[in-house]
């Protein structure tokens, strides 16, 4: 017993020395995932790594565990949430050895899935008939999920989800049908198909990268295609392909119509890139820059470049012409700075372009009919302290027509802020002297008027005038007797000019000769005038019961007497005299055709008047709560004319009438204007050009015109009808109200408009026979359905007997996009246009079916 305890006790002492030997070595270095004992720092145990991050929670209406193959299958409204994840789901399983979760939607007896797999992650939601998570890799595929962003959503047959961030897809639909996206309608109206697709996530923004792309429209395929499609899903400017109309038109053939690019450049600019293609081999580019900063500028700037083809080479008809347009247009917030701004509004085109144009906006828009184009850019001046504007302008003119430019570079105007000669003595101005106002200023011009292809040549410089003009206006006005307004006036012109004129005949070439000699002079002149005028009012009140009620007639009559003294006279030298063909002495002013203008021949001493008149009436009215209407007969009829004293011949002028009328509620607006003649015009045998006799009282019309205009539509004459009392069922198709009446058929609010213009003009003057111009302008819009929309214009020459411009459009609303079609039929230029533009701001940005810049309310500025 003793030895037995004895080897016990020894064998204790010899273990105890052996680990008090060990415990004195280096301990080497312990594993990462290594956990110190509670009891001593230097024993560690070493723990295998758990293989979730998280707590897995499940709960479902029946859940089984399969401990030996180590899963778990969750039935009937099964759940599971990991980390940020939650999967809802009709049937689930974990597999524990593979870290893997599979989910599956709910099924119908045939096995098509029914209810889809809903996975909420970050706040997103993700529908999926099928779905598979490794919780080691995060990794995950999924099967028809339904993905959405932004504005749209995507469902793809396959998707692999490699990361947070990245995620591909195999044969993926995308569509921005809002009523698709909220389950309103099982299949979208469009979508665009991509067979790979790359969906790229960040922070701040979201974007999908494909490979071929193909527009789908009611589920029929479309030739729409594209190489490849970036859309961003963010707030911000992107760059996109710009999707054209296409059409053909009669003199170019087929076409692509704004193909191109759109580029964001830094934070104020962006750049579009437009092209124009014609099968006949026309071609035209069209740049577009628009600029904007807030509360400082914004402008833009475009440019049309192009060769215009017409017919087939080698024949008689064809033609190539170059031609070119430059726009730019630039605006100053007012808030920038009050005392400089800076505007400009320059548009130079190719003397034929609006006769070739490559841009068929141009003709719908009928910029085709311009005959004239104007620039214009401008600095403008203020002063705090100062009563004055410094204006300085740069201006362009072109004439189609005759070809020639005219250019004012630079013109610098100084106007003097109108101020009073006399100050007031009583504080309230009283009196001619008191209400003395004084106008000034400087005006000075360089013109020149020439030809398109002089311009900054030699030749231009040699015609250029140089001017100055000032002008002092004088004015003032005063109460006499309570009822007439008496006023004074004067004018004082000065000018000087840089060239004169030289005018003689010459017999040997039978020519007059206009000689322009280069040297400084001018001329001053001045002018008073002085007019009376009061208001006069008549009342005719008729029977008690009558229709008409009263009619009241207000009249203005006004007398001017207009003074200025005869500057052709050979006392103030700027008239001259020289011998014309028939060896007459002929007058002309040294200064005719130069840019500050010419003196006045003859002496003026004219007494003018003019007679104003408004004339209205009251009739009975049981729509109106007074009970009484007012209609305007007349809202201005005005007779005007002159009577020269001075004049040694004519003394009287040509009498003028103008008026001005409103009928059926202030709908149809009448203006006339009508001149008489009041010497008698005769005709020599064979002369259709007649001569103005000293005959006075053979009035004579030597002018008259009349405009219509007359705007139409259903609220006018038709009856706001009450689809909730007349129709007992309601119901909703495509996010509009429907009523149905028994028959089942729908029901709903035809809106029309037409606008009715005429215009017939008369012109004679001392000709034989009058011109004579009339048209017939129709306008309108008419909606067959609340998604079909008609549109067009046309005008009717009732003296050719012909129809002018005349266009004929149609707009479709698809839900989430629109179709638009425009159709010239006749005339000069003959074309079609057809177009599809997507609603979503989403693809207006990285398709561009629709433009959006910096104009549009919501630009990121």
């Amino acid at each position: 017993m003793a030895k037995t305890v004895f080897k016990n006790i020894l064998q204790i002492l010899i273990i105890l020395i052996f680990n008090n030997f060990l415990a004195q070595k280096t301990p080497e270095k312990l594993p990462k995932n290594a956990v110190n004992d509670t009891i001593s720092k230097k024993d560690t145990i070493v723990v295998k790594k758990e293989p979730l991050n998280d707590v897995l929670r499940t709960k479902a209406d029946d859940q089984r565990r399969d401990v030996p193959k180590k899963m778990t299958f969750l039935n009937k409204n099964a759940q599971v949430k990991y980390q940020d994840m939650q999967i809802d789901a009709d049937y689930i399983s974990i597999d524990d050895n593979k870290n893997l979760i599979y989910a599956r939607g709910k099924q119908d007896s045939l096995g098509k899935i029914v209810e889809p797999v809903i996975t909420t992650q970050a706040g997103k939601k993700y529908e999926t008939n099928e779905f598979s998570y490794n919780t080691k890799t995060k990794q995950a595929i999924a099967f028809n999920a339904r993905t959405e962003e932004s504005e749209g959503v995507i469902i793809a047959q396959k998707t692999k989800k490699y990361n947070d961030s990245v995620f591909a897809m195999r044969k993926a639909d995308y569509t921005t049908d809002d009523y698709f996206i909220k389950k309103k309608d099982t299949a979208a109206d469009y979508f665009m198909r991509a067979y790979n697709i790359k969906l790229i996530k960040t922070k701040t923004k979201s974007q999908i990268v494909t490979g071929p792309i193909q527009m789908f429209i009611e589920q029929v395929p479309t030739p729409l295609y594209l190489p490849f499609a970036i859309l961003p899903f963010s707030d911000k400017r992107a760059a996109g392909i710009l999707i054209p109309s296409f059409g053909e038109r009669e003199d170019v053939g087929f076409f692509l119509n704004g193909i191109g690019y759109y580029q964001p450049i830094g934070e104020h600019f962006d750049l579009k890139v437009l092209a124009d293609i014609y099968t006949k081999g026309s071609w035209n580019l069209r740049p577009q820059v628009n600029y904007q900063k807030k509360y400082r500028y914004s402008g833009n700037f475009t440019a049309d470049i192009g060769t215009m083809v017409r017919g087939i080479k080698g024949l008689d008809d064809y033609t190539k012409n170059s031609t070119y347009r430059i726009n730019w247009t630039h605006s100053q917030d007012s808030k920038a700075n009050p005392f400089l701004t800076f505007s400009a509004s320059v548009d130079i085109v190719s003397t034929k372009f609006y006769n070739n144009p490559l841009n068929n906006n141009y003709i719908f828009n009928q910029n085709v009919l311009n005959t004239q184009q104007n620039s214009t850019v401008t600095l403008t001046k203020r002063f705090l302290k100062l009563p004055m504007t410094i204006t300085g302008t740069a201006s362009y003119s072109q004439n189609f027509a005759t070809g020639l430019a005219d250019l004012r570079l630079p013109q610098m105007n100084v106007a003097i802020n109108q101020f009073y000669l006399f100050k007031s003595k009583t504080g309230i101005r009283q009196g001619l002297l008191e209400n003395i106002t004084v106008n000034t200023g400087f005006n000075l011009t360089n013109f020149v008027n020439t030809q398109e292809n002089e311009l900054f040549k030699k030749e231009m410089w040699d015609k250029m005038q140089t001017g100055l003009k000032n002008n002092i206006a004088l004015a003032t006005n005063t109460t006499l007797a309570k009822y007439f307004t008496f006023s004074l006036s004067a004018n004082i012109d000065n000018a000087l000019t840089t060239k004169t004129l030289n005018r003689y005949y010459d017999p040997v070439k039978n020519v007059t000769v206009d000689e322009i000699n280069k040297n400084f002079t001018g001329y001053s002149t001045f002018s008073t005038s002085a007019s009376l005028q009061t208001t006069l009012f008549g009342m005719m009140k008729f029977k008690k019961g009558s229709t008409v009620e009263a009619v009241r007639h207000m009249m203005t009559p006004s007398l001017s007497f207009t003074y200025s003294p005869d500057f052709s006279s050979p006392n103030f030298g700027y008239y001259r005299n020289y011998y014309n063909a028939n060896g007459a002495l002929t007058p002309y002013s040294i200064f005719e055709k130069g840019i500050i203008g010419s003196p006045s021949s003859g002496m003026q001493g004219a007494l003018g008047f003019n007679i104003g008149n408004n004339i209205e009436m009251k009739v009975k009215s049981k729509s109106d709560s007074t009970g009484v209407k007012k209609i305007k007969i007349f809202e201005s009829l005005n007779l005007a004319g002159s009577y020269n004293f001075a004049a040694k011949d004519h003394p009287w002028s040509v009498f003028s009438i103008n008026g001005q009328s409103s009928f059926f509620n202030n709908k149809l607006t009448v203006n006339t204007s009508l001149a008489l003649e009041p010497y008698k015009i005769e005709f020599l045998p064979g002369q259709d050009t007649g001569i103005r006799t000293e005959q006075f009282g053979h009035f004579s019309v030597q002018g008259f015109n009349v405009q219509l205009s007359y705007p139409l539509s259903s609220e006018i004459f038709g009856e706001k009808t009450d689809y909730a009392k007349k129709y007992s069922s309601k119901g909703e198709v495509r996010n509009e109200n429907y009523y149905f009446d028994d028959d089942h058929y729908a029901h709903f609010d035809q809106a029309w408009t037409l606008n009715i213009s005429a215009n017939y003009a008369y012109s004679k003057g001392l000709s034989r026979f009058g011109n004579k111009i009339a048209s017939l302008g129709l306008d309108g819009s008419i909606k067959l359905t609340p998604y079909w929309n008609i549109n067009g214009s046309t005008h009717y020459d009732m003296v050719t007997k012909e129809l002018a411009y005349t266009r004929i459009g149609f707009s479709r609303d698809q839900r989430s996009f629109t179709i638009n079609f425009n159709w010239v039929p006749f005339g000069q230029y003959k074309v079609y246009d057809f177009f599809i533009g997507i609603k979503a701001n989403i693809l207006s940005d990285a398709l561009k079916y629709k433009d959006r810049s910096f104009t549009q309310p919501n630009a990121p500025f």
